[in-house]
């Protein structure tokens, strides 16, 4: 039989084995940190917009009927009275033609009516007919010259319908696009093509409803508005604000904006980029978007304490961007120091080190070999 302290001890053995180790210390992480110190930020703003020509106008026949020709394709270039399309005039040339037969009518009685007032006013300078009697013909000849105008002026109106069942274009252009085909049925005035007029061309774009009373206020300072074209090389563009929708689209809530580029060399329909140039603001405090984290809806940054050497979450309000860095607006004092990679691995109150760049640590070690070096030669 074992003695009892043999079986204590065993026993004490066994309980030791079965308890759970202690966890380990967090390791000590080494961060990337920046200095806080007051900067200025401008930066710029940049919107995606679209080429579009100054005056751009859909083009309809101010009669209806059926459309029996189309002579201009999409993108062809007109000249000022070319002949765009054709409506079918057998119908407004017949009534042309009655127009021209009343009108004829129109002539023939009050020409009748001339030479009755004609003879009934020598006889009543002979005394044959009374006064009353003349002044009957008098006026049934005015009548006859009513309706002579009349029918004048309805042949006239006759002969513009006939003539607009031809779409001449009013001005020199591109056709942008084609909104109705031969065979169809229009109104008046329904658009059958779009006509963009040779000129100046404007870059729209899109502003949210934030930026609207800056970009009218920029928009009166020279130089701060440049256009830069997709998919070609070459100097931006100078461009100057020409028009600011003055209430928000219905569906994207956004403001429309017209930057004019003058008479540049640029395409209808063309994609380009609006840079806007903010003003410069001092003492703002800038960070790299690397030093952002979002926790339970608020953006913080982990600052080191250098005495303990440890991080705590500090809350900061973001006023915008400049480039890839964050303008903070609030929650920072000069002289503190943030991290600026790793953030999401910390947590609070956890130790860190300064991260030293290789180079730097290589030169760094050198450096001292050298100098213990000449103690040791000296």
């Amino acid at each position: 039989m074992k003695p009892l302290h043999v079986l204590v001890l065993a026993s004490v053995a066994a309980l030791a084995a079965c308890s759970k180790p202690e966890p380990a210390a967090p390791p000590v992480r080494a961060v990337r940190t920046v200095t806080v110190a007051p900067q200025s930020a401008g930066g710029v703003q940049e919107y995606a917009g679209e080429v579009r020509a100054r005056t751009e106008s859909r083009l309809g026949f101010r009669v209806g009927g059926k459309i029996v020709r189309r002579d201009v394709d999409l993108g062809a270039s007109v000249k000022v009275g070319q002949r765009l399309a054709q409506l079918d005039p057998q119908d407004l040339r017949l009534g042309q033609e009655a127009a021209r037969a009343a009108l004829s009518a129109a002539q023939v009685n009050h020409d009748q009516a001339a030479a009755d007032f004609k003879r009934f006013k020598e006889l009543r300078d002979q005394g044959f007919i009374s006064s009353a009697e003349l002044e009957r013909r008098e006026t049934a000849l005015k009548a006859a010259a009513a309706q002579l105008e009349q029918a004048r002026a309805q042949s006239s109106v006759q002969g513009n319908q006939a003539a607009y069942t031809a779409l001449t274009a009013d001005a020199k252009g591109v056709i942008t696009a084609v909104e109705a085909e031969p065979g169809m049925v229009v109104a008046a005035g329904t658009p059958v093509l779009r006509l963009a007029h040779d000129g100046p061309r404007d870059v729209v774009f899109a502003v949210p409803e934030d930026k609207v009373a800056l970009i009218r206020q920029l928009g009166e300072a020279p130089g701060r508005f440049s256009v830069t074209l997709w998919g070609e090389a070459g100097a931006p563009l100078p461009a100057t604000i020409r028009e600011v929708s003055a209430a928000a689209d219905p569906v994207t809530r956004t403001f429309l904006v017209k930057a004019d580029v003058g008479q540049a060399p640029v395409k209808l329909g063309q994609t380009a980029t609006v840079r806007v140039a903010l003003p410069q603001t001092a003492g703002v405090t800038k960070l790299p978007l690397t030093a952002l984290k979002e926790e339970q809806g608020r953006s913080i940054v982990w600052v080191v304490d250098p005495q303990s050497m440890t991080v705590r979450a500090q809350p900061v309000q973001v006023a915008g961007a400049d480039g890839n860095d964050a303008v903070i607006g609030a929650g920072l004092q000069p002289g503190q120091v943030v991290v600026t990679a790793g953030v999401h691995v910390l947590n609070a109150g956890q130790q860190v080190k300064f991260y030293v760049e290789p180079g730097a640590a290589s030169a760094a070690a050198a450096s001292a070999a050298a100098g213990a070096a000449q103690v040791s030669v000296k």
